[in-house]
C-alpha cells in the first residue's frame, strides 16, 4: 500500500512539475513577437486626411475607441469623447473586454514603433498580449502606408484623461491569449483598378466579417458561416444580431443591386440628430452606419464586388429579438 502511495504521489508531483513548467514556458516565452520598429510617422496632410479616412469610415478605430450615444440611430461617436475608450464588449464565457483610452493621455509615451505593434502585432507597449476583439490580425495585413496614416491621424486626436475598466479573461482565455499574437505582414494596397483584389481588401480592413461572422464560445469562427450573421451585440442595451450578408438571395444580400448596396450606407451621410423613443431603441444597429456613410461610392462598390463572391449561405436572422 505505502508503495501505491509513493508511486501516486510521485506522478502527482511530475505533473504539478510539468505544469509549472508548461506555465512558465507560456508565461516568459509569449507572446512571440518582434521588438518594436524604429519608425517615425511624419504629420502630412495628405497621411492625416487619409488616416481620417480610414479611422472615421472605414477600419472604425474611432467608434470602437470612443464612447457612442445609443439615444441616436447607429450610436454616433460623442464629439467630446473621440479615444477615450470605455466600451464594454462581452466575450461571452471568454470574460470582458473594454476599448482602451488611445488618446495622447494614454498613449503619449509610446513610441510610434510601440503604438505600431499593439495595433499589427497584438502586443501593448509593456508586453501584454491584446485579445484579437482589436483585430490585430487583420491591421498586421493592413498596407504600410495606410497604417502608418491611422497612426498618425490618432496621435493628432486631444488628450483626454480616462481610467478604462481593466478586461477580465477567464480561464482559460486568460492563458491562450498569450499565443494569439503574430508579427505583422504587411500587403501592398490593390489598385482599385483591379476591383475584386481591391474590394477584398477593404472588405478586410472595414472588418465586416468580424461582426458579420458568428462565432464559438471561444471567440472562433464558426467554419463554414463566414459573412453570414448572427453575430449578438448588448452595445444598445437591447439585443442586436448582425446581418447575412453572403450572397444568398433569400435570408442575405443576393437580391441587391450595387446601387442598393451602396445606397444602404449613403442614405445615412447625413446623420440625423433626434433622439430615438424606447420602440426605435429596440430596433438601433449596433452598427456604425452614419459612419460608414462616409466611406466613398467607389470604395463600397468594390466591397459589394467583393461580397458576391463569397458563398452564399443560407442564415435567416431576427436581427432584433427584443423588439417583439
Amino acid at each position: 500500500m505505502k508503495t501505491l502511495l509513493k508511486i501516486v504521489g510521485g506522478l502527482v508531483a511530475l505533473v504539478v512539475v510539468a505544469a509549472g513548467a508548461g506555465f512558465g514556458y507560456l508565461m516568459f516565452a509569449f507572446p512571440k513577437v518582434p521588438p518594436p520598429a524604429a519608425v517615425t510617422l511624419e504629420p502630412t496632410p495628405e497621411r492625416l486626411a487619409r488616416g481620417k479616412y480610414l479611422s472615421d469610415h472605414v477600419s472604425m478605430c474611432t467608434d470602437c475607441h470612443s464612447e457612442r450615444d445609443w439615444t441616436k440611430f447607429s450610436g454616433p461617436v460623442k464629439p467630446d469623447r473621440i479615444g477615450v475608450g470605455g466600451q464594454e464588449f462581452a466575450l461571452g464565457g471568454a470574460g470582458v473586454v473594454y476599448g482602451k483610452n488611445i488618446t495622447p493621455a494614454a498613449i503619449g509615451s509610446w513610441t510610434d514603433g510601440e503604438l505600431q505593434r499593439a495595433v499589427t502585432a497584438g502586443v501593448s507597449k509593456d508586453g501584454t498580449p491584446l485579445f484579437p476583439l482589436m483585430p490585430y490580425p487583420h491591421f498586421g495585413a493592413m498596407a504600410a502606408d495606410d497604417m502608418h496614416a491611422i497612426l498618425t491621424y490618432v496621435r493628432s486626436w486631444r488628450a483626454i484623461d480616462n481610467q478604462v475598466t481593466p478586461r477580465t479573461l477567464n480561464f482559460p482565455m486568460n492563458l491562450i491569449v498569450r499565443t494569439i499574437p503574430a508579427a505583422g505582414t504587411p500587403q501592398q494596397r490593390p489598385s482599385p483598378q483591379d476591383k475584386l483584389a481591391y474590394g477584398k481588401y477593404m472588405t478586410k480592413i472595414a472588418l465586416c466579417g468580424d461582426c458579420h461572422t458568428p462565432i464559438d464560445d471561444r471567440g472562433q469562427p464558426l467554419p463554414g458561416r463566414e459573412f453570414s450573421g448572427g453575430m449578438e451585440f448588448l452595445e444598445t442595451g437591447y439585443r442586436v444580431r448582425s446581418a447575412n450578408i453572403t450572397p444568398d438571395a433569400d435570408t442575405g444580400i443576393g437580391s441587391w443591386t450595387e446601387q442598393q448596396f451602396i445606397d444602404k450606407f449613403k442614405a445615412f451621410e447625413t446623420p440625423s440628430d433626434a433622439v430615438l423613443s424606447d420602440t426605435e431603441r429596440r430596433q438601433n444597429t449596433v452598427m456604425p452606419m452614419t459612419a460608414y456613410a462616409g466611406m466613398t461610392r467607389e470604395d463600397l462598390s468594390a466591397i459589394y464586388a467583393h461580397l458576391r463572391t463569397l458563398q452564399p449561405v443560407v442564415n435567416r436572422v431576427t436581427r432584433f429579438p427584443d423588439a417583439q
